[in-house]
């Protein structure tokens, strides 16, 4: 019999620095914590990093942005960077950081302000990123269209981490299709 961990902290480090940083700093935490190490090479440093302490538990804006709120978690947030800024979207990114707890402030902003957000993950659907978002946001009754993009729960084929994320849609290219979509309007004006 599981019994549930009580307090416990999950984190997801997106840059090599802040999975240092995080490795470093948790030998001081006074809370049982789990860190999702990445899989696969990830950058040691980029452009849009903050140098921000890990218990500090808050969101990262990666990108300002109108159309639509992406929350991130992890390494993916860089191949969602790319995708966004490759593709000329209009979109704001947020790397969440933290699975648990839920940078609750961060996300009553993105309520408040956005009417579609996009959640990224590289796991699975089902328990993940995006369900946590969507249940916080239907308990606050934010009217938020929300899009979860990651594993569905089904048997994947095995390979390199490029091979898998373009097979699930993952990659950049996918990534940009994706948010494309979201992001152009429903119905043409009439002229």
């Amino acid at each position: 019999y599981l019994r549930p961990i009580p307090n416990l902290h999950i984190a997801a480090p997106r840059t090599a620095d802040d999975l240092r940083r995080l490795l470093i700093e948790a030998q001081y935490m006074t809370f049982p914590l789990a860190i999702r190490y990445p899989r696969g090479k990830i950058p040691e440093n980029c452009p849009e990093a903050m140098n921000q302490s890990a218990q500090t538990m808050q969101a990262t804006q990666l990108l300002q942005g109108e159309d639509v709120a992406v929350l991130t978690i992890g390494p993916i947030g860089n191949i969602a960077y790319h995708a966004i800024v490759d593709a000329g979207l209009n979109i704001a990114l947020y790397d969440m950081r933290w699975l648990k707890p839920l940078d609750n402030a961060c996300l009553d902003s993105i309520g408040k302000h956005y009417r579609k957000v996009v959640t990224i993950e590289d796991g699975i659907l089902n328990g993940g990123l995006g369900s946590a978002v969507a249940e916080y946001m239907a308990q606050k009754g934010y009217p938020v269209q929300i899009t979860r993009l990651g594993v569905d729960d089904q048997f994947v084929e095995h390979g390199s981490t490029a091979e898998l994320f373009h097979l699930l849609h993952l990659d950049k290219e996918g990534i940009a299709d994706s948010l494309t979509a979201l992001c152009e309007p429903k119905e043409k004006p009439i002229k």
